[in-house]
């Protein structure tokens, strides 16, 4: 399945029931250099557009919001030990955590590629 986007963001890449979640380019080029990141529990069960985490960089600290609602399932430990991931390669690496979808239509409100890429020209 194509990459999704959230007005906050957030991409996700769905496989199956799983989505992996991370912040865009344009987040990390707001951001600036990362050099924190606090990710949420494996086990967690987060509802779509709660904070799920934070990314801290040397111009200020943003959320990290919650795509879609589900259970986390695996979180991108190099990531914690390597926040520079999110800046270098955000898209790939540079993920943040994987979850379990509970309600899949949810992804039906998610931006594609094409909408995204209008959204943040005019952000």
């Amino acid at each position: 399945m194509p990459i999704k986007y959230t007005p906050d963001h957030e991409w996700l890449s769905v496989d199956g029931d799983t989505a992996t979640v991370g912040i865009t380019h344009h987040a990390q080029d707001a951001l600036g250099d990362v050099v924190f990141v606090d990710l949420p529990e494996v086990g967690a069960s987060i509802d779509a557009k709660a904070v799920a985490g934070v990314v801290e960089s040397v111009k200020a600290a943003a959320d990290v919001y919650m795509p879609v609602t589900g259970t986390i399932t695996e979180v991108n430990e190099a990531l914690r030990a390597d926040p520079s991931l999110a800046n270098s390669d955000p898209l790939g690496a540079g993920w943040f955590f994987k979850v379990k979808l509970s309600a899949p239509a949810e992804l039906d409100a998610l931006m594609d590629e094409t909408s995204y890429t209008a959204f943040s020209a005019a952000a």
